[in-house]
């Protein structure tokens, strides 16, 4: 125990009591019994008492400064520095007996000389139990029950986040899985058609060097397919107005159904009179092998969407991984975009087409120690947040950046913005502006404990109309 021995003990005095909001109410008979029971002390500068130590005094500030700080990983980090005569600290919930730790619940200190009032911890339960029974039973159903709500209420603000991710995840993975179904129904189909034309040409009687031409034109045709990039819609209505004009000017029927493939493929007209020259001479056999090479460019196209669908879908189940944190420590030095990432991907789907996301990321920033899991809890928070606010309309901008020992992570909306008059309270417990059954009021709330008390960290808030900031700073070290 650390509590100093008194420097200079001064009588207690009933008349100095009365004046302190703690004991204004008290009867003169109940000040004097106080003064009977309790010790005033005189402490230097310096520590009063520790975080975890057992809870012996109940301290009540007579005069001077006081600093209380709590205990996180390897720093005290300040959250009390007052000169109110009457604040207390110390063995409050001695009433409680052992249904609560009796430990000191944070570090005192006196930042200079100061006078306290002081009680033993058996002697203010005795008090609080004889003089006030059914404030004890009020404070307790307080203590827990307010416990137990914001247990129940946190728990059902996780089902929540689950079920917004669930519904956002299903929506992601259906759009691949339907893509690659519908592809490999359609492939399926062009096998057969190419099984079928390579049969035709093969008893077609045709010559040899021919058909080798032919096989070279497909091998061709293949390797283009494979390397065409995504055409802009002008450009691939463009391609197709001259395809269909090409196929039309030689005489082959449904120009309209073929000419999309060959420019999606890349294969223009110059290509085609490739095919033409290896036709000369071959009478009727332009027809025959322009379809043939029109169902081989089709299965390589239907391959391909195949095999990009498989690949989001392996996509999204990796960002699922990285996002639950499941198969991983809780604790690890990571890359704050991939966690970002992760986040924005499993959300996206509950975005809607009128929101867009702009990513202003730092890449040479280096990797963080931290609880990758909680800090995309944090994400999640911040994002839903700001999706709600744009109501389905706007920019969701995600800005990382260095500033000086610290990361930042920059959320911007183009939302209304918050109030100047409940700005200070955004942060409070269960405090929301959400509609009743839509929101706990609890997700900044635990997004301001993961920052501050998990990552020694700070997070605060800017807005303006159309212009909202959540900034999240994270020590580099």
């Amino acid at each position: 125990m650390t509590t100093p021995a008194p420097a200079a003990p001064s009588g207690c005095s009933a008349a100095e009591l009365r004046e302190l909001f703690l004991f204004e109410k008290l009867t003169g008979d109940q000040l004097a019994w106080l003064c009977e029971h309790g010790t005033v002390i005189a402490a230097s500068p310096g520590l009063v008492y520790a975080e975890g130590e057992p809870a012996e005094l109940l301290y009540v500030l007579l005069a001077g400064t006081i600093v209380m700080s709590r205990r996180i990983g390897d720093d005290d980090v300040e959250v009390t520095r007052t000169s109110s005569r009457g604040v207390y600290a110390g063995a409050f919930f001695a009433y409680l007996g052992e249904r609560v730790p009796q430990v000191y619940n944070n570090s005192l200190r006196a930042a200079e000389p100061c006078r306290f009032f002081t009680l033993d911890a058996a002697t203010f339960a005795g008090l609080m139990n004889d003089w006030f029974p059914m404030a004890v039973h009020l404070l307790e159903g307080l203590l827990f029950g307010s416990r137990n709500t914001q247990e129940a209420i946190g728990q059902r603000e996780r089902l929540l986040a689950l079920g917004s991710l669930s519904a956002g995840l299903a929506h992601e993975l259906n759009n691949p899985a339907a893509a690659a179904v519908r592809a490999a129904g359609s492939l399926r189909e062009r096998v057969g058609l190419m099984r079928g034309g390579l049969a035709a040409l093969a008893g077609s009687g045709r010559d040899a060097p021919y058909l080798l031409q032919l096989v070279r034109l497909q091998e061709d045709a293949v390797g283009r397919a494979a390397k065409a990039g995504p055409l802009s819609p002008i450009e691939a209505a463009d391609a197709e107005d001259a395809v269909a004009g090409w196929l039309d000017a030689h005489d082959i029927a449904g120009s309209w159904d073929l000419a999309p493939s060959f420019a999606q493929a890349g294969l223009d007209t110059g290509w085609l009179e490739q095919v033409a020259a290896a036709a000369v001479g071959q009478s009727g056999a332009l027809d025959g092998a322009v379809r043939w090479l029109c169902d081989t460019v089709e299965t390589e196209l239907l391959m391909t969407e195949i095999s990009d669908s498989v690949a989001r879908i392996s996509a999204l189940v990796g960002a699922t991984r990285q996002y639950s944190q499941l198969d991983r420590a809780p604790y690890q030095v990571v890359d704050i975009h991939e966690l970002l990432d992760s986040t924005l991907i499993m959300l996206h789907g509950t975005f809607g087409p009128g929101i867009s996301v702009v990513k202003d990321y730092d890449r040479s920033l280096p990797r963080i120690a931290g609880y990758p899991a909680e800090l995309n809890q944090v994400w999640t928070n911040l994002i839903d947040n700001a999706v709600a606010a744009m109501a389905g309309t706007g920019t969701l901008t995600i800005r990382t950046a260095a500033d000086q020992d610290r990361l930042l992570v920059e959320f911007a909306d183009t939302g209304p913005g918050i109030p100047d008059q409940i700005k200070d309270r955004i942060f409070e417990p269960f405090f929301t502006t959400k509609p009743v059954g839509q929101g706990t009021g609890l997700g900044l709330d635990i997004s301001w404990r993961i920052i501050v008390s998990r990552h020694h960290g700070d997070l605060k808030v800017q807005s303006a109309p159309g212009d909202t900031r959540f900034r999240i700073w994270l020590p580099l070290g």
